[in-house]
């Protein structure tokens, strides 16, 4: 295993609370996968979620620069979810699973926090088997 990079990042709650109230739908579907506006919907106040989820995303997107056409990787390209003993984990789409694939698959180790003032994230890329993660929601049955 070696490391492919390493990203932190760190959001302020009050842009963030600002940003919810001011664009609404319009930046949760922008920044969002629909997993992850599902699971802040559930929150009374997401902003401090909705932070930390941001600062974690940054933060995989920063650590995954230096595999070749990383810098095109959108905001729904990293989700994150939770493995199976509940603790955060990265789930990868489009062009950032398609880049970790190319590498020969990447294992993420995201940490996240959050205060009373801003959110923050760290995240280590490394080549190897990805990280567990949560099953992705199976797909609705299509009609026949």
């Amino acid at each position: 295993m070696s490391v492919v990079g390493v990203g932190i990042d760190l959001v302020d709650l009050d842009r963030i609370a600002r940003m919810l109230e001011d664009k609404g739908e319009h930046a949760m579907g922008r920044l969002f996968t629909a997993e992850e506006r599902a699971y802040l919907a559930t929150r009374p106040d997401p902003t401090g979620n909705a932070a930390a989820r941001i600062a974690a995303k940054e933060a995989v997107y920063k650590a995954m620069q230096s595999l070749p056409g990383a810098r095109a990787i959108g905001w729904r390209d990293i989700e994150v979810t939770r493995d199976p003993e509940g603790r955060p984990a990265i789930r990868l789409h489009g062009l950032a699973a398609r880049l970790a694939d190319e590498a020969g698959g990447v294992r993420i180790q995201v940490s996240l926090t959050h205060s009373a003032v801003s959110a923050g994230a760290v995240a280590v890329v490394s080549t190897g088997p990805p990280t567990p993660a949560a099953p992705a929601p199976a797909a609705p049955a299509r009609p026949a």
